[in-house]
């Protein structure tokens, strides 16, 4: 039956209205809000409020950590006995937690979120920023939100982040008085005021490195000198506003602990040099490099002035001052200097260094690279007048294959470790004459010596008494099985790692070698050796190795036949080189890593 029709007033915009009426937090001022969440007790209340949007999260980052009423009753009652403020104090203050941004993740509202996120979850203690967008990267705002939220900041890097200026720092040094690190790289809009709030706020300060900072200067070096009475570490690297002022007042200041000097690329003068080997009393480790205006003098007038008494690694790099003079000077100067590295020192010859050898009486561990002044006889008379334990030589063109008619004075008994690398007048005659002169070597790295061959090496073999523990012959195109052969059966016994990496003339006898004689080998490489699936099974019926690292890469003649071999190897092994194996199948490596999952293979 139809309906009876009812007449009724009709209002427009009704329901708008009475939905319009409804309470909500939005239509408060951001005053209040800031009020409220001042009163949120616990740092897990407060990140869920700053996952609510970005307004939000802006306005809790502009909450200092002190504001919070949960932070004042904690602070009211800091002597009581209570576990709940001890549980309060433990979670927000320590200061263990780690971040790290990089690239396109390092925006400011990533740093906001980190500000308020940690706070609730131990504290942030390790800040790091790794490069940085030009247009929306990292900008004051961030580093004023971490420093309001995380008060217990301990170490901070800022590498290349060309939008972060003196506010930024500054609000760091107003907030975060625990700082004990701080890393600035490639900060161009970093100037001495941010340094100086620093060295005026923060007297924890324990290491300093500066690198590539035009506006930086000396008067901000001036101020952490003064003021960081605590400071240990200190590295400037590329900063050409910093200077002779700077770096004297910072090492005259800070002499009583300062234990790490680093300085590279500066344009300072003797007068700084001079002033480190009169205030350096407590620096242990020291690295000069690049410094053109420094003279002979210089490093003479260091070395003379008896300061640098606890100087124990010396590194000088691109320096023209260093001569034979100098050098020797300086190893009168330390005593218990016991590493001494030299890289491309173009004025220090062989007599300088032999020389320098006398007068350190402690040096154990002597490196140079590209310093081409430096003979074979100099190498042997440092060798025969030291107690050196290690000797390195990298790219040292100087030297030249020479026999000498003479016998060897004496014996190097200390020489545990000898590396030369690449230096191609490194010969036959004078591997042989090394050998002679050192007996006890356990560590030998002869990579890149394209000149020696089996006649030189044996000598070196034969004569080390101790058993050869690390062998590295990566690019000795000229040594055949037979070495292999000699080196396995002298020192079997005590060899771990073997590098034949490169050596094309190596086959499956070596192999075979290495599966009949060693028992402690753990890491094998021989990559681009002319190594077949005979070699490799040779190795898998070897039941005394226990191979933890090997490497076939470039191997052509390894093929699908090797992995029954290379399964029964690899209950061993953790590490896997299959690279450049062209003759491996895709599905044969695809079964080696299902088979082989505790093992890294490389393909």
């Amino acid at each position: 039956r139809k309906r009876t029709r009812i007449s009724a007033p009709f209002h427009f915009g009704e329901a708008e209205v009475e939905q319009n009426k409804q309470p909500s937090i939005d239509v408060l001022p951001d005053e209040c809000l800031v009020e409220i969440f001042k009163r949120i007790s616990g740092g897990k209340e407060r990140s869920s409020c700053a996952c609510v949007s970005k307004h939000w999260l802006m306005l809790l980052t502009s909450i200092r950590k002190g504001e919070y009423e949960s932070s004042k009753v904690v602070k009211e009652n800091v002597g009581s006995n209570s576990g709940d403020v001890e549980m309060i104090l433990s979670e927000e203050d320590d200061g263990y937690l780690t971040r790290c941004l990089e690239g396109k993740k390092a925006t400011d509202m990533r740093l906001a979120a980190v500000a308020v996120g940690t706070s609730g979850h131990g504290g942030l203690g390790k800040l790091s920023i790794r490069g940085s967008s030009s247009s929306r990267g990292v900008t004051n705002f961030g580093l004023s939100a971490v420093a309001r939220g995380c008060p217990s900041l301990k170490v901070l890097s800022l590498w290349n982040v060309p939008r972060v200026g003196d506010e930024g720092l500054c609000e760091i040094a107003k907030e975060c008085h625990l700082l004990e690190k701080l890393d600035l790289c490639q900060c161009p809009h970093l100037s001495n005021k941010g340094l100086i709030a620093i060295a005026a706020n923060c007297p924890n300060l324990t290491a300093l490195s500066i690198q590539s900072c035009p506006k930086i200067g000396n008067e901000g070096l001036q101020a952490i000198g003064k003021l960081c009475p605590k400071l240990q570490s200190i590295s400037i690297k590329d900063c050409p506003l910093v200077g002779d002022h700077g770096v004297s007042s910072l090492l005259s200041s800070a002499s009583s602990v300062l234990s790490k000097v680093k300085l590279q690329g500066l344009s300072i003068t003797d007068f700084s040099l001079a002033v480190i080997g009169h205030y350096g009393k407590s620096v242990t480790n020291l690295m000069l490099s690049g410094l053109q205006n420094v003279s002979e003098k210089g490093f003479w007038v260091m070395g003379n002035a008896q300061g640098l008494q606890k100087l124990v690694s010396f590194t000088i790099a691109s320096c023209w001052g260093v001569t034979d003079v100098s050098l020797e000077a300086i190893g009168k100067g330390c005593a218990n200097l016991k590493q001494m590295c030299l890289r491309r020192c173009c004025f220090v010859s062989g007599d300088g260094l032999v020389a320098f050898a006398k007068s350190a009486g402690s040096l154990e561990c002597l490196q140079l690279e590209e310093c081409n002044r430096v003979t074979q006889s100099g190498v042997i008379g440092v060798l025969s007048n030291c107690g050196l334990k290690s000797l390195t030589l990298v790219k040292c063109m100087g030297i030249k294959d020479i026999s000498l008619e003479a016998p060897l004075s004496s014996s190097c008994n200390s020489l545990k470790s000898l590396s030369i690398r690449n230096c191609p007048g490194f010969g036959t005659a004078s591997l042989a004459m090394v050998g002679r002169l050192c007996p006890q070597l356990q560590h030998v790295d002869l990579s890149g010596l394209c000149g020696i061959t089996d006649a030189g090496l044996l000598p070196l073999l034969e004569n080390c008494e101790a058993g050869l523990v690390k062998v590295n012959l990566s690019g000795c195109l000229n040594l055949t099985d037979e070495v292999v052969l000699h080196l396995t059966k002298l020192h079997g016994a005590t060899l771990e790692l073997l590098s034949l990496n490169g050596c094309r003339r190596i086959t499956d006898a070596s192999l075979a070698a290495v599966a009949e004689n060693c028992v402690f080998l753990s890491d094998l490489d021989v990559s681009r050796c002319a190594i077949t699936d005979v070699g490799i099974a040779a190795l898998s019926h070897a039941e005394q190795l226990n191979l933890q690292v090997l490497s076939f890469s470039g191997c052509s003649g390894v093929s699908n036949k090797s992995m029954t071999f290379l399964k029964k190897l690899g209950k061993t092994l953790v590490g896997l080189n299959l690279q450049h194996c062209n003759s491996i199948s895709t599905q044969t490596i695809e079964l080696l890593v299902e088979s082989l999952w505790r093992c890294d293979i490389l393909f």
